[in-house]
């Protein structure tokens, strides 16, 4: 007798609760506002826009510092995603006992190179990250981030990450 698939909407619910515990696990995305969402298997994040993100208030624009951070988080959780996401679907862990340090290690940057096309405007930025390789020790994202129209990036990025070993327990 075969077993009948999960609903839909309950497999929805589980990658939903799995991607609510990663990013509220990092206290630094909760700092900056990030949000992200999911359709399917592709991840958009969100930094709304808030005053204190502006660096140059003549302009006036938004912080370069702040510009990056949003890159660099977005390339570190659709990386961290990529890798957890299996261990999610096989029940290994579940989405309610992701936690930093102790089920869950990020991804630790190497270098990372941000390109500031133009100012980013003081209104909410949007980024989407594109996996270029990722193995068993060593990753390269890159990372694009527009407002209004995507077709008109603010800011791109490129990084290279060492991936955790999720062979092994955590070390504190």
């Amino acid at each position: 007798m075969r077993q009948q698939p999960e609903p839909v909407q309950v497999v929805k619910q589980r990658r939903d609760a799995a991607l609510a515990a990663l990013v509220s696990s990092v206290p630094y995305i909760q700092y900056l506002g990030i949000q992200f969402e999911r359709r399917g298997d592709e991840l958009t994040a969100i930094m709304p826009f808030r005053d204190d993100l502006i660096g140059n208030p003549m302009l006036p624009a938004l912080h370069g510092g702040a510009t990056a951070a949003f890159l660099e988080i977005t390339s570190v959780i659709e990386l961290t995603w990529a890798t957890v996401w299996n261990s999610i679907e096989t029940g290994l862990i579940e989405p309610d006992q992701i936690q930093l340090g102790q089920n869950l290690q990020l991804p630790k940057t190497i270098d990372f190179t941000v390109d500031y096309l133009r100012s980013g405007l003081p209104r909410d930025a949007y980024a989407r990250a594109r996996i270029n390789r990722s193995g068993r020790r060593y990753a390269s994202v890159s990372v694009e981030a527009w407002q209004d129209n995507r077709s008109r990036l603010f800011a791109q990025a490129s990084g290279h990450y060492v991936m955790p070993d999720v062979t092994s327990p955590t070390q504190g």
